[in-house]
């Protein structure tokens, strides 16, 4: 048995400022007031980020639309080469992203470096190749105008990757309001922007809470709204643009079933469990949150999924070896605890493998739920959180009628060694995106969105383009 060995990431390769002003019209300027962006692995200050008021934000929105002429007006092959500009630009400073995402998100480094920054400079590389193309998508190539564009914490430059490549690429202009607890990594963006001599007012970055988000959602001049985050906040968006001609895109909660059948190899779907909810500590709209897995094998995969947990390093998001980092907020910590307890009180068996907890900072052990009934609120709420509810059927018809038992449709996972099966459950599932035999595989030619109270629309892929033009 070798004795384990830390191997950190510098925090060196990233020069964070003391404070950071809001990004419009191609400069960085002073907000109305501050807040303070914090280390979730240690509670450790990051730096002072500026609030946006709606005097603000509506400084950005008009900064857009001025810009709206210039860029909208421009050849797909010029727009073409500022993407590509930004795309190369975020390839050279990858490592310097990915340390930054994990400081301020708190996500283990291993993920941020190989998964989330090679996605955000894939999806401005194949957007960028769409630009001098729209007349052949089937949408027309008219752009819509300003885009109005909020953001989640769970992967914050992949999100804003998946909603300002399309946009620009389409002709819009930006006005894209970060999470307040992860800032930072959009704020280095729009350093990126200035790098690739992006023309300003083209992209703006306005930094606050939900009142920030709510005013840029509001705006009479934004034409186009997309936002990805809570069931909740979806709503209320939704309610505040009706009746106005502004396009919508939701993409929201989800509390996805991962499809265990018998005949599947165990082994390969007890990796593709693990990495479907306990992959950034499960703060994951897609993750596979519901484990229904067919009777004969519980006890088999059990026992092997429990064998995988003990193996898996909490701690230190830089820490290369780490596989489970921080939970990014007190207030996320707070809600992941008070329904683990509620799944107990209602009857559910919780177990975790033996982990030890840093002291300073928000964390949250690996947790399994079995015996849960599709009653249990650990079954119908979405958690956010490295915690799996564990349900059995005994048949395909069954396992359907499970996993579409809920208000939610992002995704799904289906495991088995029969094709036939893969596609006959495919048919009826009723989720945005099934995956087989594998889960959370991600490419920007892919479109990505829900059914039911998952939201609308789809990013990514040709179908990602749609949402950009006025067809």
């Amino acid at each position: 048995m070798f004795e384990y060995a830390p191997a950190p990431e510098s925090r060196d390769v990233v020069d964070i400022k003391p404070s950071y002003g809001l990004f419009i019209n191609g400069e960085f300027v002073p907000g109305s007031s501050s807040f303070k962006t914090v280390n979730p692995a240690n509670e450790e200050v990051l730096a002072e980020v500026a609030v946006a008021s709606s005097d603000d934000v509506d400084r950005a929105v008009q900064a857009a639309r001025k810009a709206f002429g210039v860029w909208s007006s421009m050849p797909g092959a010029e727009r073409a080469k500022y993407l590509f500009r930004i795309a190369r630009i975020i390839q050279e400073r990858a490592r310097e992203l990915a340390v930054l995402e994990s400081l301020d998100n708190g996500k283990p480094i291993r993920e941020s470096r190989d998964v989330d920054v090679p996605l955000v400079a894939a999806h401005f590389f194949y957007y960028a190749g769409w630009a001098d193309k729209l007349a052949y998508a089937g949408f027309g190539d008219r752009p819509l105008g300003v885009a109005g564009q909020v953001i989640p914490w769970n992967f914050p430059l992949l999100m804003l990757a998946w909603k300002i490549a399309p946009a620009l690429a389409c002709g819009n202009t930006v006005v894209l309001k970060p999470a307040e607890t992860t800032p930072l990594t959009a704020l280095l963006f729009a350093e990126i922007c200035q790098q690739a001599d992006l023309p300003p007012g083209v992209v703006n970055i306005v930094t606050g809470a939900g009142e920030t988000g709510a005013a840029v959602v509001a705006h009479p001049d934004v034409n186009k709204v997309a936002f990805t985050g809570s069931t909740e906040v979806g709503r209320i968006i939704a309610r505040t643009i009706a009746g106005t001609s502004k396009k919508l895109t939701l993409e929201l909660g989800g509390k996805a079933a991962n499809i265990v059948f018998e005949d599947a190899a165990i082994d390969q779907a007890v990796e593709g469990i693990v990495n479907g909810i306990f992959f950034n500590q499960g703060h994951v709209c897609c993750a596979g949150s519901r484990l229904l897995v067919q009777e004969s094998v519980q006890d088999q995969l059990l026992d092997s999924l429990r064998r995988r947990l003990s193996t898996l390093r909490l701690g230190d998001p830089l820490d290369k070896n780490t596989d489970i980092g921080a939970i990014n907020s007190a207030d996320q910590l707070a809600r992941i605890r008070q329904l683990s307890d509620l799944g107990e009180q209602e009857g559910a068996s919780r177990w975790s493998p033996a982990c030890e907890l840093p002291e300073k900072g928000f964390w949250f052990p690996p947790t399994i739920f079995t015996g849960v009934a599709q009653s249990h609120s650990i079954a119908r709420e979405e958690i956010f959180g490295p915690v799996l509810s564990v349900l059995t059927f005994r048949t395909p018809a069954e396992a359907v009628e499970k996993a579409n038992n809920t208000p939610y449709g992002l995704s799904a996972g289906v495991w088995t060694e029969k094709g036939s099966r893969i596609l006959w459950m495919a048919d009826r599932l009723r989720a945005g995106v099934v995956w087989a035999n594998t889960f959370n595989k991600f490419d920007p030619t892919s479109p990505f969105g829900g059914y039911k109270e998952s939201g609308y629309g789809r990013e990514g892929g040709l179908a990602g383009l749609e949402a950009y033009l006025d067809v």
